[in-house]
């Protein structure tokens, strides 16, 4: 027989048995959760959507920003045997639509202000989908969770759950542009806490931690969440935008003791006007990056700045969470450190075969997080789970004494804050303007050796082109598919150069980019 686990008795149950009731989980900018009321309205979550007609083994997708009421949906609904399925709140309706009709979930749980994108979701997929708001006014013409939660008779035993069973998706986007989903099983969770979370970042319970990336990415769900969670430490939230005077706020009233953001934000900070240690937090010992490489400088200045170093990581949504990393005592800036314990890795070439000490290689992975699979995408988890060992379509080189350097994609596929971008979504989204008669896009550099989106772009009637229509197409791309992918640059160009087939020739345009 499978053995019965249910992460929410790790990560919630168990904290009432060892005395941490009254503890602060949780606490965003209007409430704080302590651990005993996270308990309780997360056991309210399962009868209170049974009474909606959700069944055990149903998805739920929460499309939630970062308040107290997302580890309640997301905890309780894996209590009851219900799978989570966590949205990028920075999406738009069409993308919301794909999901609903991928996942076929009969109920969206979402935070009032998302509202709208959702309702345009439904009414674009076609198919009846429930609606359950959080923080929504009394009156509301959906159900409230508020108000479902304090109806709900609280469920006395979580459900009888497996450990190899999933637990909950996660959302990745592809070459395609359209999001996969990723399944992860209910162990997995505690894996990365153990391994990462108490292993590499040595988490305690005394700590408060504050993460800019959000709860719906793999790597904010595991830094706001799954490592607090595992030590019962407290973890701060945000539903804002991360910008940087929103973070330094965070950071001086919260006091946190370990903070985890993105390249991008990092340097923004730093160019911040009010960069200064009286704005952020006099307890900070550890930062964390990831999501893209962290240039050298980046690191070097926020040291210098803030006398906490920057520890540089990679991880994946088929991992769940940082399998390779820079670690306290053991960091170099300019690299991605080396594998996480528990973890191993290997570079291939095209054939299959190990490469060596200074050659380029694909990474493969192996350890005890990685995902079941792509919900229906047979062939696309077939090229990426390979037995036990899962292909990150990352180039790295690994050196003599065992770290590894990113070298970049395997494909066109490149991250801008930490998020993929498909240059194939971006050229469709900048097409489908009216000016424009044909794109590619390609990663540039910006000022901090950051990278971005640069498009290429050959007008429907020459001589057209101007810094308004530039300004339009960005705000075009930032409403189509989302605000993190417009090209930061756009250049006007006759032709684009192509293969004799026609395709776009990417590497071209990649070399004077």
């Amino acid at each position: 027989m499978a053995e019965r686990y249910n992460a929410a008795v790790a990560f919630v149950d168990r904290h009432l048995t060892e005395g941490r009731a009254e503890k602060v989980a949780f606490r965003d900018p209007r409430r704080a959760l302590t651990y005993g009321e996270l308990h309780d309205q997360a056991s309210r979550v399962g009868p209170a959507l049974a009474a909606l007609g959700i069944a055990p083994e149903h998805r739920v997708v929460m499309l939630m920003l970062d308040t107290v009421d997302f580890p309640v949906v997301f905890w309780g609904a894996i209590r009851a045997g219900i799978i989570p399925v966590p949205l990028n709140t920075l999406l738009g309706p069409d993308q919301y639509a794909y999901v609903l009709e991928d996942s076929r979930a009969p109920l969206v749980v979402v935070s009032a202000p998302l509202l709208p994108a959702v309702e345009a979701a439904i009414a674009a997929c076609g198919r009846s989908v429930k609606v359950v708001v959080a923080g929504a006014e009394p009156g509301a013409k959906h159900p409230r969770l508020e108000a479902l939660l304090t109806a709900a008779a609280a469920a006395a035993e979580p459900a009888a759950t497996c450990a190899d069973e999933v637990a909950f998706w996660l959302y990745s986007s592809g070459s395609t542009g359209m999001p996969k989903g990723v399944k992860h099983v209910h162990s997995s969770l505690i894996e990365t806490g153990r391994l990462y979370g108490e292993g590499v970042l040595g988490i305690a319970e005394d700590d408060v931690v504050y993460s800019a990336a959000k709860l719906f990415f793999a790597y904010g769900l595991g830094n706001a969440m799954t490592f607090p969670m595992a030590v019962g430490a407290t973890a701060a939230l945000l539903d804002e935008r991360p910008t940087p005077k929103s973070v330094f706020s965070v950071m001086k009233r919260e006091q946190p003791t370990i903070f985890f953001g993105v390249p991008t934000l990092y340097a923004a900070m730093l160019n911040d006007p009010d960069c200064t240690p009286e704005n952020g937090s006099r307890r900070l010992r550890l930062c964390v990056s990831a999501g893209e490489a962290l240039p050298e400088h980046v690191g070097l200045a926020w040291r210098k700045k803030f006398g906490v170093d920057i520890l540089d990581g990679t991880g994946s949504t088929e991992m769940l969470h940082i399998y390779l990393t820079n670690a306290p005592g053991d960091l170099r800036y300019g690299t991605s450190g080396r594998a996480v314990p528990g973890y191993e890795l290997r570079l291939v070439d095209e054939a299959g075969g190990e490469v060596g000490v200074g050659e380029i290689g694909e990474m493969l992975v192996r350890g005890p997080s990685h995902a079941e699979g792509y919900w229906n995408q047979r062939e696309k988890s077939r090229r990426t789970f390979e037995g036990a060992w899962t292909r990150t379509g990352d180039k790295y080189v690994r050196e003599a004494d065992g770290r590894f350097i990113c070298c970049g994609r395997t494909d066109d596929m490149f991250k801008v804050s930490g998020i993929w971008v498909s240059p194939f979504e971006v050229e469709a989204a900048l097409i489908s303007h009216d000016a424009v008669l044909e794109a590619a896009v390609v990663p540039a550099e910006d000022s901090e050796g950051l990278l971005k989106p640069k498009a290429y772009i050959v007008l429907k009637s020459a001589g057209a082109g101007d810094e308004r229509l530039g300004e339009a197409l960005k705000e075009h791309v930032k409403s189509a598919i989302g605000p993190w992918k417009y090209p930061r640059w756009i250049e006007v160009v006759d032709s684009l150069p192509k293969t004799a087939t026609g395709k776009i020739q990417r590497f071209k345009l990649r070399a004077g980019a």
